[in-house]
């Protein structure tokens, strides 16, 4: 059983969520984290999920997606190197004398103490699914009073070296019936 992190691109409409949740329901697949949000472009929505499963089921998962009508695209980026990010808001049992307790664990894993009271405090933390699960094991001996989880966000990194860094780029502008170079006074175009 391996764990998949599928990103799907989606157009933004009603309904989307519903028969995508439908399609992995009516295979028997198991969904583990669903986060759907809105790109840059307003017509498009970027879902992020991960399933689990062997490897001829996590490519039957990605081949139903790939049928949806409403779906662009569909990427399995555990095939890939890719940031991942979690976020997780928990609030531990915490009288005034353990405070300086779960502030180091805290400062450990570079969360932050998001509200106090008197005998709770809620921390946030983010980051991979790892470090998120480490935590909140950290946390049960103190007590864990609610917790709730975004689940797993994930965007590949971008891998591709740019082989001309530093050198200018050249465009070709023609501009009635001339050419001329946006690079700079140093950079020679080559006849039109």
């Amino acid at each position: 059983m391996h764990k998949h992190i599928f990103s799907v691109l989606v157009q933004n409409q009603p309904g989307v969520l519903a028969h995508i949740a439908g399609m992995f329901a009516a295979r028997g697949f198991n969904i583990d984290s669903l986060v759907v949000g809105r790109t840059e472009d307003p017509q498009f929505s970027h879902m992020v999920i991960v399933s689990s499963g062997d490897d001829l089921t996590m490519e039957q998962i990605r081949k139903q997606l790939g049928k949806i009508v409403t779906v662009v695209k569909v990427r399995d980026l555990s095939e890939q190197d890719c940031v991942e990010r979690d976020l997780l808001l928990i609030r531990i049992h915490c009288p005034p004398e353990k405070r300086g307790e779960i502030r180091q664990l805290t400062e450990i894993f570079r969360a932050s103490i998001a509200d106090v009271g008197p005998k709770s405090v809620l921390v946030q933390l983010t980051g991979p699914e790892d470090k998120i699960e480490a935590f909140i094991d950290l946390c049960r001996p103190y007590g864990i009073k609610q917790l709730s989880r975004t689940g797993v966000i994930a965007i590949p990194r971008d891998n591709q070296r740019n082989e001309n860094i530093g050198t200018p780029v050249t465009r070709r502008v023609r501009v009635r019936s001339a050419v001329v170079s946006t690079a700079g006074p140093d950079v020679a175009l080559p006849p039109s």
